[in-house]
């Protein structure tokens, strides 16, 4: 049976407004999401009775965690549709398996001249690390930018790329203008002139189902925390047959095979890669995540959140003191930038704080989109499956009154 919002509100402790003890209007899952309480419990559980330390004991507590461990690799494998669970990598973050393909791939295989192909949407995350790979080998970033409904300019990417592209990395939807990209024609497109594709879906993994293999991407990112999980957990998709050529990106515990005096060898991808105690507490959060997402369903969160966005866009679209900074397509993620004319994002962020609508401003970690925005900041709008319409109503009632409280009309 399908849940209602209602029903699915009472899964979010912080959405119950009896218990908070104030109103609570959360409109910053961009950012990160709210947590249901399943994904709680599994973490108290863990910590309560399974703690233990994975792959290094042969006692009760430390077959447990690697239990909960691999199984919640196995998991995500299914999740993503994944060829096999060694293609799965556990990281504490999307930050941290962008630069683990960086480190581990970019300087072994990036030379000078080389080029890396990116959009001007990417989040610092998928832009900062590549800047550090081409201070180190010599490497070229050339940047694909939009249009004047802030799509991806393919007509231009079919212009750049070419043999000297050797990787491309592109978010799979943008945090601030909400455009999804055709990434499965930029990979086939990419891959014919022999670039490699790193997709960021850090975006896109809570509100759309993926299929790695029918994307044909050789690496997809993403953190746990966007998509329901605890924090301290994201996940790096590789292609075996790329993963096993790449060198460790951290050395220690747990990815060796046999440590000699003076050398030592390491085990096959993912243990490779996941050197040291890893968050296990976060990593069964993740399942729990993954198991409710699937329970409420893809195609019913999809539904719920087209129609929270195509409402909050037309009704802001109504209001002349506010310029909007999203693409009109259908297909879009759930995000509006915006901004009030003549008043500072924070200002208007911390006077709807006030009224318990929580919202981000600033630049979204995405500074040089702003910039080719001419904005120095926006205010954002993001939204999930268990928000819902009239949650939507009383933010365009009370942007309305930031003009009041700022004395710029009425």
């Amino acid at each position: 049976m399908t849940k209602t919002v209602l029903e699915i509100r009472k899964d979010f402790p912080y959405l119950n407004e009896e218990k908070v003890g104030k109103k609570v209007i959360y409109l910053d899952n961009a950012a990160t999401s709210q947590k249901p309480q399943a994904v709680i419990d599994t973490i108290t559980n863990y910590y309560s009775y399974q703690n233990g330390s994975p792959h290094r004991g042969s006692h009760y507590l430390s077959m447990s965690a690697t239990e909960i461990y691999e199984g919640t690799r196995k998991k995500v494998k299914n999740f993503l549709n994944a060829k096999r669970t060694t293609e799965i990598i556990f990281t504490k973050n999307a930050s941290e398996a962008l630069n683990l393909v960086a480190y581990a791939y970019g300087l072994k295989n990036l030379q000078k001249d080389d080029e890396i192909m990116l959009s001007i949407m990417e989040h610092h995350s998928n832009l900062c690390t590549w800047q550090f790979l081409t201070e180190k080998t010599g490497t070229k970033l050339n940047y694909i930018y939009l249009d004047e409904d802030f799509q991806l300019d393919m007509k231009s990417f079919e212009e750049k790329i070419s043999d000297k592209v050797k990787l491309v990395c592109i978010t799979c939807a943008s945090n601030v203008v909400a455009t999804i990209p055709d990434v499965k024609k930029i990979v086939e497109i990419a891959h014919k002139n022999g670039a490699k594709v790193l997709l960021d879906a850090s975006q896109i993994v809570a509100h759309k189902k993926l299929d790695v293999q029918e994307l044909d991407a050789d690496f997809l990112v993403f953190s746990g925390h966007k998509m329901l999980s605890a924090m301290g957990v994201g996940v790096l998709y590789g292609k075996f047959e790329v993963l096993k050529e790449m060198n460790p990106f951290l050395f220690g515990g747990d990815m060796i095979e046999y440590v000699y005096e003076d050398y030592s060898t390491y085990l096959l991808p993912a243990g490779r890669f996941e050197a040291g105690t890893q968050n296990v507490g976060a990593v069964a959060s993740l399942g729990t995540a993954i198991d409710y997402l699937e329970e409420i369903g893809f195609e019913n969160i999809e539904k719920i959140e087209k129609e929270l966005m195509d409402f909050a866009f037309e009704e802001m679209k109504k209001l002349d003191f506010v310029k909007t900074y999203t693409t009109t397509k259908e297909n879009r993620c759930p995000v509006i930038a915006f901004n009030v004319k003549g008043a500072h994002p924070h200002d208007v962020s911390s006077i709807l704080d006030s009224f318990g609508i929580a919202i981000r401003s600033g630049h979204h970690c995405a500074e040089p989109l702003h910039r080719y925005l001419k904005e120095n900041a926006t205010c954002r709008v993001s939204f999930s499956f268990y928000n819902t319409r009239e949650e939507v109503e009383y933010f365009i009632e009370k942007l309305k009154e930031v003009r009041r409280i700022l004395h710029l009309g009425h």
